[in-house]
């Protein structure tokens, strides 16, 4: 699995104008399922996610987790995430899921960040979506479960 995660002061998703998700203080994170991919890298990803310490304590350093600031967490399905760029000018999608085991994953990756107790909301899978976002930081960082 693919993740990009980023520090949001508020995030939300827009289907046709509308809103269908929105967060607070928390993170948001563009998920990306590969064809290898299995429940384990799932575990390890919202494990790894809700306890990087990427958020500011007193004293102004990342020292503190999402899980500690009680913040929010906005997952969106993004398979471009698994575009291979290296050759040509348009991107191979052969190393993506196909969508009936990405789904299966992401609804996976979702229910494992709830029951870790995180108020975690999300996109809808295959849709066109507007995400915005105002990151704070920023902090952008890039997660892979194939580079452990």
């Amino acid at each position: 699995m693919k993740a990009v995660v980023q520090r949001v002061k508020k995030a939300q998703v827009k289907i046709d104008n509308a809103i269908i998700s929105n967060i607070g203080n928390g993170l948001l994170v563009l998920l990306g399922v590969q064809e290898d991919d299995t429940q384990k890298d799932a575990d390890f990803l919202v494990e790894k996610i809700i306890n990087l310490r990427i958020f500011e304590d007193d004293n102004g350093k990342m020292n503190i987790s999402l899980k500690d600031v009680k913040g929010e967490l906005l997952v969106v399905s993004q398979f471009t995430l698994l575009g291979d760029c290296r050759k040509g000018r348009r991107p191979s999608f052969i190393k993506a899921a196909p969508p009936e085991k990405a789904i299966e994953l992401y609804e996976y990756f979702i229910s494992q960040a709830l029951k870790f107790g995180i108020a975690t909301k999300s996109g809808v899978f295959q849709a066109m979506m507007d995400v915005s976002l105002i990151n704070q930081g920023p902090v952008t960082l890039l997660l892979d479960t194939q580079e452990k």
